[in-house]
């Protein structure tokens, strides 16, 4: 399976970004996680094809907005009133099995990940 990550950019505080993933092949769950310089890789939103569900990490909900085509296999993140701490490179990662909604936060979940897409945010 690849991913075809795309979106990213530089903004200013308080614009918008809207990243997507394409998934090459079988995908039971795809996900976005961000790591700024020096910092670790952290989960950001992920979804289920199967029902739909999606999980946000806290700092994000009400921010960014995590939806999907399924016949594409194909992520988006939406990320509104973008402020300096959201800037990272951020990566898409697609698990071809099924996991439980709540284990989508945990990297171990996902068995492919993108190139990354970076995100800058000025002030």
């Amino acid at each position: 399976v690849q991913l075809q990550a795309s979106g990213g950019g530089s903004v200013q505080a308080g614009g918008s970004l809207r990243l997507s993933c394409a998934a090459s092949g079988s995908s039971g769950a795809m996900g976005w996680f961000r790591q700024a310089p020096g910092k670790q890789r952290n989960f950001v939103a992920a979804l289920r094809w199967n029902g739909g569900n999606t999980v946000y990490t806290d700092s994000v909900k009400g921010q960014f907005t995590i939806s999907g085509d399924n016949a594409k296999k194909t992520v988006y993140l939406q990320m509104n009133n973008l402020k300096p701490e959201d800037a990272a490179l951020y990566y898409c990662a697609n698990a071809i099995s099924r996991p439980i909604l709540g284990a989508l936060v945990d990297r171990r979940s996902y068995s492919h990940w993108g190139q990354g897409t970076l995100v800058t945010v000025s002030s």
